[in-house]
């Protein structure tokens, strides 16, 4: 399905530090019309250089949902919300997938315009 650039479906992670956080952004995230719909993923293990030091943590990971016409508004959001210094928020461009399914995340995640 080719998707013009700003209905281009896009997938974002980011981490946080527990459950409790992630559930909460992604319960205002859905709320927001800022993503059609977020996967928590509790208990990743990380590994990473912080400051030149190698650091482990076990995280929340969030597979989230959304559009490029929404991503502004969704990055600004979880920085918003985010406790970390430099939060990872990644956005992956969906090149395939059901149609109908990548229709609902444009349907679910388009700015309430009213007149």
């Amino acid at each position: 399905m080719e998707q013009g650039t700003l209905q281009q479906a896009l997938l974002v992670i980011t981490n946080l530090p527990d459950a409790a956080l992630a559930n909460a952004l992604a319960r205002q995230l859905v709320e927001q019309k800022l993503a059609a719909c977020v996967n928590i993923l509790p208990g990743v293990k990380s590994i990473y250089r912080w400051q030149g030091a190698i650091e482990e943590a076990t995280e929340t990971c969030m597979l989230i949902k959304t559009t490029q016409l929404a991503y502004a508004r969704l990055e600004l959001a979880i920085k918003a919300a985010h406790p970390y210094d430099l939060p990872e928020i990644i956005a992956v461009p969906i090149v395939a997938g059901w149609p109908a399914y990548l229709d609902w995340i444009t349907q679910e995640t388009k700015k309430d315009l009213h007149v």
